[in-house]
């Protein structure tokens, strides 16, 4: 915490349907100062599933941005991340 910047590891996070919690075991990466979802990747491209389950990690940590960094890349700047924006805080904005 040298700059004094709020995070936690390996979120666990709890689903409810209908009341009821669903047994599932979904851990987001990273959660940085209670606004921004992070996964981190290694693979060879960003696949449709790691969009899915950074959205969906937003909508349950209630965040309004996500973040996925796939170190397997040779430029993370240009092709190695991907920003999202929770729906729920896109419609705020207007």
């Amino acid at each position: 915490m040298l700059r004094n910047i709020n995070f936690l590891t390996e979120i666990s996070m709890p689903v409810r349907y209908k009341g009821i919690e669903v047994a599932t075991n979904l851990r987001c990466d990273l959660l940085i100062e209670n606004c921004l979802a992070v996964e981190i990747k290694a693979s060879n491209t960003i696949e449709p599933i790691f969009e899915a389950q950074i959205l969906t990690y937003m909508k349950l940590l209630e965040v309004p941005q996500g973040l996925i960094i796939n170190f397997n890349c040779v430029n993370i700047f240009s092709e190695g991340q991907k920003t999202y924006i929770n729906d729920f805080y896109r419609f705020l904005e207007d």
